[in-house]
């Protein structure tokens, strides 16, 4: 059965046997939860509806994650469960990775550590799927010790990409022109999430800004037309995760999502996880519910799929 035709009859176990890439995918919360229960008796239920802010999103992380996982046997935990989650669900090009804060509180301040403890897991539990991995940036933490914390990264080829994250107002984007800048030096992927808090605006000062690859979320887009006009003429790549933008309160529901007009605008969008725990978001589930929602059809939903691997083949 191909990838349509698995969607056109809502069969989900095979649209999980068919290639899916994962683009925006956060390791701590990417994991399988049965393989979590099974190893640990920790049982961890996603939400179930809208989140009234992101203060409720940290008391959801506090209650299942942070305060079993919080430490670096836990840590590799949470990688192992997330391997074996993309694993399940036919994931066969992943993009995770570690904070740069992370170092330091799990790895000994010692990246060969980091890279190997990722490494490991990886051929261990599924070799078969080709890891891009990270450097995460967070965005509310002083640009001094981020840049004194990307500075252990600088120059390890093993990093496909690197990602800011968190909260978009915390401070201007423009600060992190020198990170970025070195990041591009070192020929990393260049992405940030922007536009799911902030607005259309603030994704054309990103993308400019720090010469941005591709956008994490990025769906405030839609509210300007000029704006999508720049992010399809120059190539610019939306990793999306339709379930968080819903219980995350940026889009009503999964019908209405700005997907469908920003890919039928002609900008390159995939689909994604972001947080698998929390918002229960496995990509199969992701395009699913796209599909049943009818906001994207099976044929649109397949070529974002193919697209979504750059020209690789599948």
């Amino acid at each position: 059965m191909n990838f349509v035709d698995a969607l056109k009859s809502e069969n989900l176990e095979n649209i999980r046997k068919i290639p899916k890439t994962d683009l925006h995918s956060h390791f701590v919360l990417g994991g399988n939860r049965d393989y979590i229960f099974q190893k640990t008796g920790h049982k961890v239920n996603p939400v179930t509806r809208p989140l009234a802010s992101m203060r409720e999103m940290d008391e959801w992380n506090c209650r299942y994650i942070g305060k079993h996982f919080n430490s670096p046997e836990g840590r590799r935990f949470l990688i192992e469960a997330t391997f074996v989650q993309a694993k399940y669900d036919g994931i066969t090009m992943l993009e995770i990775g570690e904070d740069v804060w992370g170092l330091g509180e799990f790895f000994h301040n010692d990246v060969s550590e980091l890279i190997y403890a990722f490494q490991e897991i990886h051929h261990r539990i599924a070799p078969e799927i080709e890891l891009r991995l990270q450097i995460g940036l967070s965005r509310h933490c002083p640009i001094d010790y981020l840049e004194d914390c990307f500075k252990k990264f600088r120059g390890r080829e093993e990093f496909y990409s690197i990602d800011l994250y968190g909260d978009e107002l915390a401070q201007p984007i423009e600060n992190f022109i020198p990170i970025y800048r070195e990041a591009a030096d070192d020929g990393l992927v260049l992405k940030a999430h922007v536009g799911e808090w902030g607005t259309a605006q603030d994704i054309l000062t990103a993308v400019r800004a720090l010469h941005l690859d591709e956008v994490q979320h990025g769906i405030a887009a839609v509210n300007d037309e000029e704006v999508m006009d720049y992010l399809a003429n120059n190539k610019i790549r939306l990793n999306i995760t339709p379930s968080s933008n819903f219980l995350l309160g940026r889009v009503p529901d999964i019908a209405g999502h700005p997907i469908a007009k920003l890919y039928r605008h002609g900008i390159d969008v995939t689909i994604n996880s972001d947080d698998v725990l929390i918002f229960d978001s496995d990509v199969s589930k992701e395009y699913l519910r796209l599909y049943r929602s009818r906001c994207l059809t099976a044929e649109e939903l397949n070529d974002i799929r193919i697209k979504s691997y750059g020209g690789n083949s599948l």
